[in-house]
């Protein structure tokens, strides 16, 4: 049997292309569904323990719609709240490109503005992975991207060793501001990048111990 063309338009106008695409019988996803969702991607360790090209490509996909879900939502102001503007940057600077975290640490300003604490953070590491993304030195410190000119063995902790955080700036701010801004001082910088290298994370002191991230 031939389905007529209009009717076969029809059908294929609400089928979705994405697990972000709504129909008219799903509820909308919330911001913060995606950035749970997002957050479940995220490596427990680095590099991941199934590197294959599949599975990163499913990963990619699935982050690239997570996005996209948010910036229909944006163009709609659909996401005005404090806590809906920090998880939606927070997948935002999960992104790939200088427009995603230029527009990570956007929201995360916003946020920031509207009283949302836990963005303060946030708001430095978004424009320190901006800076050094666009080639200028990041200047909280936030990042410790892998160094080029080093090896980068992977630990027994799981993770690539040979970080470090250049290019930095690092005194383009007093340290006063750093702490505005949850940053720790250089030198608790300094011993994060050890930790970092030695194959650890130093999650407790990424931030300052009276914040959170």
């Amino acid at each position: 049997m031939r389905i007529p063309a209009i009717l076969l338009l029809g059908l294929l106008t609400l089928w979705p292309v994405n697990g972000y695409t709504q129909t008219a019988q799903q509820p909308a996803l919330s911001v913060h569904q995606i950035f749970m969702d997002d957050q479940t991607d995220q490596p427990t360790h680095t590099p991941r323990p199934d590197p294959t090209p599949e599975i990163l490509k499913a990963l990619d996909d699935r982050a690239a719609a997570r996005r996209a879900a948010l910036h229909e939502m944006l163009s709609h102001g659909e996401i005005t709240s404090g806590s809906d503007l920090y998880e939606a940057a927070f997948v935002f600077q999960h992104g790939e490109t200088a427009a995603d975290y230029l527009l990570a640490h956007i929201l995360s300003l916003d946020a920031l503005g509207k009283g949302f604490d836990r963005a303060k953070w946030l708001s430095a590491a978004t424009l320190d992975r901006y800076l050094q993304l666009v080639g200028q030195p990041q200047v909280f410190g936030t990042q410790y991207p892998l160094d080029p000119k080093l090896s980068h063995p992977i630990t027994n902790g799981g993770r690539f060793s040979g970080r470090t955080q250049l290019p930095f700036d690092d005194m383009f701010l007093p340290a006063y501001l750093r702490r505005d801004f949850c940053v720790p001082d250089l030198e608790q910088q300094k011993k994060n990048l050890q930790v970092l290298n030695s194959g650890s994370y130093p999650r407790a002191t990424m931030t300052l111990p009276e914040c959170n991230r």
